[in-house]
């Protein structure tokens, strides 16, 4: 099945690739890898949500940063796939997902999971892979959540 079907079959496309912020391309082959810039969780153009992941009034609930990180993912694979066809992808070798994270907030590899998730449904075995989930103060544009994905290409 090829990774167009498995998405549809996820019922998900892959979404236009958001155009760079700054001096840096969305995604760039070097051999046999594809490197992604940081994504973040753009739906038709807009972040879903802003602010700081935490229990309490006024922070985004982890449940739906599990939610932006899936959705970071899928903007990885439409920026990786602007470089390399993704049914060439061999291996999701690393997966790093940044969590803007209120200072009382440990819950970043649950939010994690969101990207780790979708990886593994679209590639199954192959998409298996090392990852950093890493509390951090602030993301761009105050985004949640964002995603950079190392993969092996034939």
């Amino acid at each position: 099945m090829s990774v167009a079907d498995r998405l549809a079959s996820l019922g998900l496309a892959l979404p236009e690739v958001a155009a760079p912020a700054g001096a840096y391309l969305p995604a760039v082959r070097s051999g046999m890898h594809v490197y992604t810039a940081g994504q973040l969780p753009f739906v038709s153009g807009a972040l879903p949500a802003s602010g700081k992941v935490g229990e309490g009034h006024g922070l985004v609930p982890a449940v739906d940063a599990k939610d932006y990180a899936r959705i970071a993912a899928l903007n990885a694979l439409a920026a990786a796939g602007s470089v390399v066809p993704l049914d060439a992808v061999v291996r999701v070798v690393k997966v790093v997902v940044f969590v803007a994270s209120d200072p009382s907030f440990t819950g970043q590899p649950g939010v994690a999971n969101g990207a780790s998730e979708l990886l593994a449904e679209v590639f199954e075995d192959a998409g298996r892979h090392a990852r950093s989930a890493v509390g951090v103060a602030v993301l761009p544009l105050d985004s949640p959540v964002e995603v950079e994905l190392v993969l092996e290409v034939a």
